[in-house]
């Protein structure tokens, strides 16, 4: 059959006419796994094939394979991408209605399983950066003080790396959490390779080496595996994983794709095989381009070039793979840069958001593609404008939470003109997409820093996704003036 239908068309016009700094981190180069162009890997639970959801075969030897390579106690292969190991990690650490001590800055499937589990919160917020505008490091004495606080916390849940790959102190996070027998939860979807054979390369920190219980990630962000796929890994004897895989059958399709697990199982493969290899040559790459954008004089490189680290005290360290390249010194937006590179350089980034844009790296990558990108930022920042636009507004705190996500969604709302909404209750989510983390909460007071940070956003070229207002100019708030109910904090 030789129909090339038009989604089939437009995709293979869109991977021909630039080069992709984003996800998947196979880059369309190097393939995920043998024989996936063809249909004969699609198959379903039949003798020989073993069962995702009872694995005792070939799925099973696969699952231990991998967690061998991570050095976990246990691994579990995903086909509903992160947010399902999520979903399901939460579920099985925190009971229904207990109450968790989490991260502000984790991704929106966080919130949902806060949402679906009626989960009471305390929330943590990170310090930001002020020079870039995004969140810092989780500082360890802020979760020992909800720790104190929430004695009857089941769990903590944070992200490490973020998705401009700011990493937090997970090892001290960890042992603060075990002194008082409660569980880790790391959202480490961007960190899945922070895996014992990339230590030596420069990429140590992560999430299983620091004892967390439950780990989840994305290979298919920065690795050879295909989109979707994902890892969900256990430690200790905290969490009971007949209740993690009770979880993943709610949570999980009951008819997984065999090529997706086939993808993750070659992943494995590949990196036992070839690991040692593609992680030096990754740094090799990641550490030209550091030298060669250490001239640049308006455009800086988070972390990266003349930004040393030391410059971010909110930051306890940094995956270089992520490589944020902010203009706001250059009068330029993210959008800007983001579309000069693609008009005259052939690059398609990940992410352009206010003043800064991302572009993913990963193991794949063409050789010289970093090498490429860094003349491309060269160029621009030679012929940026003299006279810089002024900054825009920086990431905002959130408002006080005045009730759980889930009891602000089942309220009366009603839309408000955004101008008029500051010391409304929330009663939607607002977010960037990507990363996906919420700059406003139902059940969060709408500050002016939000409205602030929202309208020069916006102002920017960045389009905010609401998950109930469609009229633009609007947010969905409470329409009980005194949404106080017990359970606050």
């Amino acid at each position: 059959m030789s129909v090339r239908s038009p989604l089939q068309q437009a995709l293979e016009s869109c991977a021909g006419r630039s080069y992709p700094l984003h996800m998947p981190g196979h880059k369309r180069r190097m393939p995920p796994a043998p024989g996936l162009g063809c249909y004969a890997w699609d198959t379903t639970e039949v003798p020989g094939t073993d069962d995702l959801h009872d694995a005792g075969g070939i799925l099973a030897a696969a699952m231990a394979r991998t967690a061998a390579l991570w050095g976990a106690g246990r691994s579990w292969y995903l086909v509903g991408g992160s947010t399902c190991g999520i979903l399901a990690a939460v579920r099985a650490a925190a009971p229904f209605g207990s109450r968790v001590i989490c991260a502000r800055n984790c991704h929106k499937s966080v919130y949902h399983a806060i949402e679906l589990g009626r989960l009471s919160v305390t929330w943590v917020t990170p310090p930001t950066d002020p020079a870039f505008g995004v969140y810092g490091s989780l500082p360890p004495a802020a979760v020992a003080a909800a720790l104190d606080a929430c004695p009857d916390a089941a769990c903590v849940i944070l992200t490490s790396p973020t998705y401009e790959g700011v990493l937090s102190d997970l090892a001290a996070i960890a042992a603060l959490c075990h002194a008082r027998g409660v569980p880790l939860l790391v959202d480490e979807a961007h960190g899945a390779h922070y895996l014992p054979l990339a230590e030596v390369h420069g990429w140590r920190g992560g999430a299983v080496a620091a004892g967390a219980d439950l780990v989840v990630q994305s290979p298919h962000k920065t690795l050879p595996s295909l989109t979707q796929t994902a890892l969900l890994h256990l430690n200790g004897g905290r969490i009971d994983p007949d209740e993690v895989e009770r979880q993943l059958d709610v949570f999980e399709t009951s008819s997984p794709s065999y090529p997706l697990l086939v993808s993750l199982d070659g992943c494995t493969a590949a990196l036992a095989d070839e690991g040692e290899a593609l992680f030096a040559a990754w740094r090799q790459r990641l550490d030209r381009f550091s030298a060669a954008v250490a001239g640049l004089g308006r455009l800086r490189v988070f972390c990266l070039g003349a930004d040393a680290p030391a410059r971010h005290p909110a930051v306890f360290a940094h995956d270089s793979g992520k490589i944020l390249v902010n203009g706001g010194a250059a009068g330029l937006t993210g959008a800007a840069l983001a579309e000069t590179l693609r008009r005259d350089w052939g690059f398609e980034t990940e992410m352009a958001c206010g003043a800064n844009l991302l572009a993913m790296t990963s193991v794949a990558d063409a050789p010289a593609a970093l090498d490429r990108l860094a003349e491309a930022l060269a160029a621009i920042d030679r012929d940026a404008p003299a006279c810089p636009a002024p900054p825009l507004p920086p990431l905002p705190p959130p408002g006080p939470a005045v009730c759980p996500p889930a009891e602000a969604l089942a309220r009366p709302r009603q839309l408000c003109p955004a101008d008029r909404a500051v010391g409304a209750v929330a009663a939607e989510y607002v977010w960037a997409y990507p990363p996906g983390v919420p700059l406003l909460a139902p059940g969060e007071r709408i500050t002016p820093a939000f409205a602030a940070a929202a309208a020069g956003l916006e102002a920017a070229g960045t389009r905010l996704h609401h998950t109930v207002a469609r009229t633009p100019g609007t947010l969905a708030v409470l329409a009980d003036p005194d949404p106080a109910a017990p359970g606050t904090r």
